[in-house]
């Protein structure tokens, strides 16, 4: 019993981004969907202010929230002076994008999927290069506006808005 609580317990830790916690940033698209009112359902891309305009609402500061969060501030919103009882939903119609660059033939910023690895992201970017460092490995990723530096392994999860840096090799 020891021995397989031991192989999971990698696996259970490799795997931390948990979608429902996701906090939405600019570049994300987002359908706002208020069942029966047509005219207050809207899609948009968050811009950089991360403001979203709603109707009867006015600018609603979106990026940093999670759907759910969002979901609840435009329900509160509506509720009572505009509708009895609101039905909203609050979805992600497209992540913002990633981006990788060093020893990739392809450095870019590309769409990202859900469960993507560093591996994944290279091949989406055309492979690693003869002079890729596999072991050094760097992703640049903003947490609660703070922008930190993680070295990575292949199988480790990028997240929407990461900057996947691929160092070179000596040898």
């Amino acid at each position: 019993m020891m021995t397989i609580t031991t192989l999971l317990c990698p696996l259970v830790q490799a795997d931390t981004f948990n979608l429902g916690q996701y906090r939405l940033g600019s570049g994300d698209v987002i359908k706002v969907t208020v069942y029966g009112q047509d005219d207050l359902s809207i899609e948009t891309r968050l811009p950089d202010t991360g403001n979203i305009n709603y109707p009867f609402l006015g600018d609603i500061k979106a990026v940093g929230m999670t759907a759910a969060q969002l979901e609840n501030t435009i329900y509160s919103g509506l509720k009572g002076d505009y509708l009895i009882n609101p039905s909203v939903s609050v979805s992600i119609v497209e992540y913002r994008p990633f981006f990788i660059d060093g020893e990739v033939k392809k450095p870019g910023g590309y769409p990202y999927q859900p469960g993507l690895s560093v591996d994944k992201a290279a091949a989406l970017a055309g492979g690693y290069t003869q002079r890729a460092a596999k072991d050094k490995i760097i992703i640049l990723r903003e947490t609660k506006g703070v922008q930190k530096e993680l070295t990575v392994h292949t199988s480790d999860t990028v997240l929407p808005g990461d900057i996947v840096r691929i160092q070179q090799s000596f040898f």
